[in-house]
């Protein structure tokens, strides 16, 4: 990335981080993929069971690798078959800590997200005390409508290629609200405020990661 991007990254971050920080999120810039990493592990504990949601932001931050190294009890359902998936689902909805990304953030500090299963929006509204989520800055949206759109455009289509889905939107680039058997968005969260009953860290990474 250009210094010039990078500059731009910082200042859109730094905004966001300030808006989350005025919702009760407990929010950082990371200015590299590096120092989110090493900011994520440093709010995990030995001990902590993780849960971990579909998430191409954490396989390349190759967290899952490093936690189970250091010992920790990870559940990961991503290329389970469909019952062992629910199955470890389910755990990762009462996981120490829950480890996602998020499809958009605003400007205004709110979290914007379509899910297939509603797990990972589940995990981020209720059940582990803590929730850790890492943003790449290329995910900093306006607004509402603006979070929308990117994920129609982008996160949608491409998280439904990733996954082998033969849906209209990976055809096509962009989501036309379809009926197929394979769709993945079935629910959308809109996340206003830190939830309560939970500890809620933002990392907001000055780069791209992630759809």
């Amino acid at each position: 990335m250009s210094e010039i991007g990078k500059k731009h990254f910082a200042a859109l971050g730094q905004q966001v981080v300030q808006a989350l920080n005025a919702k009760r999120f407990m929010a950082q810039f990371a200015a590299t993929k590096e120092e989110a990493f090493q900011a994520v592990l440093a709010l995990i504990k030995d001990t902590d069971t993780v849960g971990m949601g579909g998430s191409t932001t954490m396989e390349e931050l190759l967290l899952k690798e490093e936690l189970e190294k250091r010992g920790n009890v990870v559940y990961n359902h991503q290329g389970l078959p469909s019952e062992e998936a629910r199955i470890v689902r389910c755990k990762e909805l009462t996981a120490d800590v829950f480890l996602a990304s998020t499809n958009a953030v605003t400007l205004a500090g709110e979290l914007i997200n379509v899910d297939g299963s509603g797990s990972r929006v589940a995990a981020m509204s209720f059940g582990p005390r803590r929730v850790i989520l890492v943003v790449g800055a290329n995910k900093i949206v306006k607004d509402e409508a603006e979070g929308r759109k990117r994920i129609e455009l982008y996160a949608a289509p491409m998280n439904a290629s990733r996954l082998g889905c033969k849906t209209p939107c990976v055809a096509t680039g962009v989501c036309v609200n379809c009926n197929s058997p394979e769709r993945i968005c079935m629910i959308t969260s809109i996340i206003h405020m830190a939830p309560r009953g939970s500890a809620f860290y933002i990392i907001v990474v000055g780069e791209d990661l992630g759809y």
